[in-house]
């Protein structure tokens, strides 16, 4: 499986901003980066894993979801192997382990989810922490 590496969390006072990213390395066989979806995800202490964000491929789609509308960014370099996800105007409720996933889908693929059960291969959490 493909090995992804997310970091960039921290600890923000509410309304600030963090920008996560995550790596991804050791593509099976003759796998690219673009050939593969990328979801965003967080799970709070208590809480089930809820998806953030997700885009496909080749960054065609894009979907967010409802708490993190018009806040949350996500992007894509595949030529850097690495998806991103700018957080602004963040709130104490967004705080959570924040994990990336990807599937493979084929480049070029509109697919993309925020299931999390949708997902083969996952990195390490990295903690965002917003403070009131």
């Amino acid at each position: 499986d493909v090995q992804l590496q997310a970091s960039g969390g921290g600890l923000v006072q509410s309304g600030g901003s963090l920008r996560l990213s995550c790596a991804a390395s050791g593509f099976p066989f003759d796998d690219n980066f673009d050939d593969y979806a990328i979801g965003w995800f967080r799970q709070a202490p208590g809480k089930q894993r809820e998806g953030v964000s997700c885009i496909s491929s080749v960054g065609g789609s894009i979907s967010y979801a409802d708490s993190v509308k018009g806040r949350f960014t996500i992007s894509r370099d595949n030529t850097k192997n690495t998806a991103y996800l700018q957080m602004n105007s963040l709130k104490p409720e967004d705080t959570a382990v924040y994990y990336c996933a990807a599937e493979l889908t084929g480049s070029g693929s509109s697919w993309s989810s925020l299931g999390a059960n949708e997902y083969d291969s996952w990195g390490q959490g990295t903690l965002v922490t917003v403070s009131s």
